[in-house]
């Protein structure tokens, strides 16, 4: 008998799951998965540890750049469709283009990469582009990139809206920083399939759906490819970590991607085994492990999550609080 998933814990899994994830892999981003099994054991790194930058150390549960700008998505989010004095009739909104809003938070942030504690591995390609003075956009590109650094941070836009609408504007927050079709599409893929999994749909159906949207776009054919990939070796029985290997290292948008997918793929079930696979690899660990984390956590809810990792979680109160908001936004669009 299936177990029925609350809405709103899918809501709180997701982004929780997306800041657990992010804090495992965080101590072994760049670090070769050989490396990793040297040094944390056969399993490689299977809890919470402490880790550090050049400039400045953070505890167990600390978290990097890429759920910084997930939470500047989901506040951008907000801002631009919560009225900005809630429940008073003809309130106006902060931003009619949610776009606009977004891209406004991600300046904040950008703002307090000059600050050592805040600086958490942040992406080249978001630093140049937001320090340029020019917002980027899919019909009018900021650059030619297409790194990871677009995808992990478009969970919220899966939450917030419906099917293809959360595509298309997830793309559209991608497009701020990342000019490359297969940077923001991929991302756009990405929260579309987040958007159906909050309706109870499995990742097949879901990932199947969202493919049929995707081909309509044009350059869609990199991002349409590392989906099939993920599905074949899914479906070839493929060992989790020679799949992973073929697929890439995930620094790029559509090998993220794919990483993410394959890893939901193999264990539906199992928020911790799904995530510690996408984790325990010799590429871009934290972000893989994010994006793997919030499609676990949007299926299975916040209960799934290993209730230890929780407990040290960064700011654990603060994402539950906006998982709500846009839980409340979501039933507004229903």
């Amino acid at each position: 008998m299936a177990v029925v998933v609350p809405v709103l814990t899918r809501f709180k899994g997701c982004l929780l799951g997306h800041a657990v994830g992010d804090a495992l892999g965080a101590p072994v981003e760049f670090i070769a998965r050989d490396i990793i099994l040297a040094t944390h054991g056969a399993d490689g790194i299977t809890d919470m540890q402490p880790w550090h930058t050049e400039n400045a150390a953070f505890r167990k549960g600390s978290w990097t750049d890429d759920t910084q700008m997930m939470l500047a998505t989901a506040q951008g989010i907000l801002d631009a469709e919560e009225s900005s004095e809630a429940g008073l009739e003809g309130a106006v909104l902060k931003h009619a283009d949610p776009r606009e809003g977004v891209a406004e938070r991600y300046l904040d942030w950008v703002a307090t990469q000059d600050d050592p504690a805040h600086q958490r591995y942040p992406g080249a390609t978001c630093l140049e582009a937001l320090r340029s003075g020019t917002i980027g956009s899919m019909f009018e590109p900021i650059n030619d990139r297409k790194g990871a650094g677009g995808i992990m941070r478009v969970a919220p836009a899966g939450l917030a809206y419906p099917p293809e609408r959360a595509f298309d504007h997830a793309a559209e927050f991608a497009s701020v920083t990342h000019g490359h079709p297969t940077g923001y599409l991929a991302a756009g893929f990405y929260a579309d399939v987040i958007s159906r999994l909050v309706t109870g749909v499995t990742v097949p159906e879901a990932i199947s759906d969202t493919r049929e949207y995707l081909v309509g776009f044009d350059d869609s054919l990199e991002t349409q490819h590392a989906v099939d990939l993920a599905v074949e070796l899914y479906m070839s029985d493929e060992p989790v970590q020679r799949g992973i290997e073929r697929i890439g290292q995930g620094w790029v948008a559509e090998e993220a991607l794919g990483i993410s997918l394959f890893c939901a793929l193999n264990s539906p079930h199992d928020f911790a085994t799904a995530t510690l696979s996408a984790v325990n690899i010799t590429g871009d660990s934290d972000t893989t492990g994010a994006l793997t984390g919030a499609l676990l956590g949007t299926m299975l809810g916040e209960s799934s999550i290993p209730g230890s990792w929780l407990m040290v979680l960064e700011r654990r109160s603060e994402i539950s609080a906006l998982a709500e908001r846009l839980h409340e936004l979501w039933r507004s669009f229903g």
